[in-house]
């Protein structure tokens, strides 16, 4: 017998049908976390100053970020049609006449279209909040694209040195930002 004869013609393995699938699997989860991180909103980053404005206040009269300085702002946009918003706000008002005596002031900065805003607004505290009236800004389009506001509701927490000391894009519930407000309270930065 030759020698040729004794050696078992080896087979190459090709990764084959399971293997595809497997390769293709781990590019689809790649690509889901890659799409995921792209639409997170990118918020103004902690640690900076936080975007100046002046800002209509429902009833008449305007605010600035600068005449708030020495106070911690709780600035939350939202709108009357979103109803995160609407589910998180007695939450906010709530919140903030706790927290006011330590120097929190909240601003509700409404994002309904500009020509009924303030109509839509008056309705909704009419019908649901009417304690938020000493709230309630205007964001128009520029402030929102200063905070980078992509989705409704969206909070920044600004420190008395007006600084952006956190942010969430979303509901956020009571615990969580109870628990926000009070670590901003208490460093007293």
């Amino acid at each position: 017998m030759s020698e040729a004869s004794d050696q078992v013609p080896s087979r190459r393995s090709s990764p084959g049908f399971g293997g595809g699938i497997f390769v293709a699997l781990i590019l689809l989860a790649f690509l889901y976390g890659g799409l995921r991180a792209a639409r997170r909103p990118r918020l103004v980053l902690r640690g900076t100053i936080a975007p100046a404005f002046t800002l209509e206040r429902y009833g008449g009269g305007r605010v600035s970020l600068d005449q708030l300085r020495g106070k911690v702002v709780l600035l939350n946009f939202w709108a009357t049609w979103c109803p995160p918003c609407v589910e998180e706000m007695p939450t906010m008002v709530k919140v903030a006449h706790e927290y006011e005596p330590q120097g929190l002031v909240l601003l509700a900065a409404n994002r309904d279209e500009e020509q009924s805003a303030k109509a839509a607004v008056g309705i909704f505290m009419a019908k649901r909040i009417p304690e938020l009236a000493s709230h309630v800004v205007f964001a128009d389009a520029s402030t929102s694209a200063s905070y980078r506001v992509v989705m409704l509701p969206t909070s920044y927490l600004i420190g008395r040195d007006g600084k952006v000391l956190d942010s969430y894009a979303g509901y956020l519930a009571e615990p969580m930002l109870r628990r926000k407000i009070e670590q901003v309270l208490q460093a007293r930065q």
